[in-house]
């Protein structure tokens, strides 16, 4: 029986043989892996914890935060601060930036996180999941300020997501392919369990919220009901759709057997470019998702080369499978 390779034990050999990551860069991964396990635990222990519901608060996105949203922020902040391999965090669920307490040695790197991705799927326990981001702080003796995080994804030097679902996974890429390990709550560990992850070019599902349909932009529209035309139509071929509201779910089952995820602009709020978050949701998954051999636009362009201009920005995602993603960012570049 083949041995079990532990997360530890592959960043190492990533850093000691292959020289993909720098120490620092391990030290932080691994301490967001163990943020991680402390968040599934308490995702486990559900109302049982005392976690379930809403805080009463809003986020600086003015949406109503959950009491695990708050928790998880709290995880990874107190995980990370005090390690010396960070500089400062940005979070979804936090205004500006977190600067690492002048008590604490500064790091090399900057960590941007979305704590609880598909919080308005906590209370019906279905699968949410923590998604997270690594950028090099500039060079130079200077604090750190906000603009240092605005980099677009192309710099991003570690990537991935915990989902906690059934299982509780953690995706990771370092620029070298995807790899996925799994939680083994026995040892209180994550362990590899699947290498070189790869998304099929062509698929048969698609992933977008229907209720939206009246509200799309015409490219979106033309794309959908492409695929409900199913075999009779210019597809050829019949089209499933899966939506679980959840992005960490949602981009899971596409790095696992294929799929496209579409989250457009639409008319409802017609001033802002879109609902994803740019640097906490889209930089990361995109990644992952090229990593993996697919592709990722906002419509018009590569999401890993949008320009960054704050913080909280909004991007539409389109992402999954090359091939269909090609096809709807092409309805929208014939415009």
């Amino acid at each position: 029986m083949a041995a079990k390779i532990s997360l530890t034990r592959y960043l190492v050999e990533q850093q000691r043989e292959e020289g993909h990551i720098q120490p620092q860069l391990r030290l932080l991964i691994e301490v967001v892996a163990r943020a991680c396990k402390r968040i599934s635990q308490a995702v486990n222990k559900g109302a049982l914890g005392g976690v379930l519901g809403g805080a009463e608060t809003e986020n600086i996105q003015g949406e109503m935060q959950k009491k695990l949203d708050i928790i998880a922020n709290e995880v990874l902040i107190e995980a990370n601060e005090w390690g010396g391999h960070l500089a400062a965090m940005a979070s979804e669920e936090m205004d500006s930036i977190y600067l690492v307490p002048n008590r604490y040695p500064q790091g090399e790197y900057l960590l941007l996180f979305d704590p609880l991705d598909g919080s308005s799927n906590i209370d019906v326990n279905v699968s949410i999941g923590t998604i997270f981001s690594v950028l090099k702080k500039p060079d130079g003796d200077r604090g750190i300020e906000e603009n240092d995080f605005l980099q677009t994804g192309v710099n991003q030097v570690a990537a991935g997501y915990c989902v906690y679902g059934p299982q509780t996974t953690l995706v990771l890429t370092v620029g070298d392919g995807v790899v996925m390990f799994t939680l083994d709550r026995e040892q209180g560990s994550f362990v590899l369990t699947e290498e070189h992850v790869k998304i099929p070019a062509d698929t048969k599902e698609f992933a977008i919220n229907m209720s939206n349909m009246r509200h799309w932009a015409p490219p979106v529209k033309r794309y959908i009901d492409e695929c409900l035309q199913g075999k009779e139509g210019v597809r050829g071929k019949d089209f499933n759709m899966r939506w679980v509201a959840s992005m960490v779910a949602d981009v899971h089952r596409i790095l696992t057997r294929g799929g496209v995820f579409m989250y457009p602009w639409d008319k409802r709020e017609p001033d802002k470019a879109g609902k994803l978050r740019l640097m906490y949701e889209a930089n990361p998954m995109a990644w992952l998702v090229e990593q993996a051999g697919g592709a990722a636009t906002d419509g018009t362009q590569r999401i890993l080369d949008v320009p960054v201009t704050k913080l909280h920005q909004r991007v539409p995602v389109f992402l999954g499978s090359k091939n269909e993603v090609d096809r709807v960012t092409s309805y929208h570049t014939e415009l």
